[in-house]
C-alpha cells in the first residue's frame, strides 16, 4: 500500500532555513502532482507549493515566492521544501500529499479532507520562534 513520510520539521528561529522531505513507497510516483500543504492551529488548510512529477511544473502560493523552494529528487521517491527566510506566520504542521495526473495549481487548490487525495501524510511541525 502507498504512503508519503514526510521528515525534516523542527524549530527555526526568524530568518533561519529548514528543509523537508517527503519520501513516497508503494506507487509509481511518476505522473503525479506532489504537494506540501500547512495548517496552523485555528487556520485553514493551505497549499503551499506543489510540483508535477510529469513535466516538472510547480506552483507556489503568493506569501512563499522567492522563499520556498520545491523540487524532485533524481534518483529517490522524493519531493522536497526548501525554506529560506522563514517567518513566524510560517509556523504550522506541514503534510505532504500526492494526486494522480493533477496540475500543481489544481493539486494546492484542493479542499477538503485528506480522504480527497490519492496519498497524504502524517505531518511534520515546523516552529519559527525566537
Amino acid at each position: 500500500q502507498g504512503q508519503l513520510v514526510e521528515s525534516g520539521g523542527g524549530l527555526v528561529q526568524p530568518g533561519g532555513s529548514l528543509r523537508l522531505s517527503c519520501e513516497a513507497s508503494g506507487f509509481t510516483f511518476d505522473y503525479y502532482g506532489i504537494g506540501w500543504f500547512r495548517q496552523a492551529p485555528g487556520k485553514e488548510r493551505e497549499g503551499v507549493s506543489c510540483i508535477s512529477t510529469t513535466d516538472g511544473n510547480t506552483y507556489y502560493r503568493d506569501n512563499v515566492k522567492g522563499r520556498f523552494t520545491i523540487s524532485r529528487g533524481n534518483a529517490k521517491k522524493t519531493v522536497y521544501l526548501q525554506m529560506d527566510n522563514l517567518k513566524p506566520e510560517d509556523t504550522a504542521v506541514y503534510y505532504c500529499a500526492a494526486v494522480f495526473l493533477i496540475s500543481p495549481q489544481a493539486l494546492c487548490s484542493r479542499t477538503g479532507s485528506s480522504r480527497a487525495f490519492a496519498y497524504w501524510g502524517q505531518g511534520t511541525q515546523v516552529t519559527v520562534s525566537s
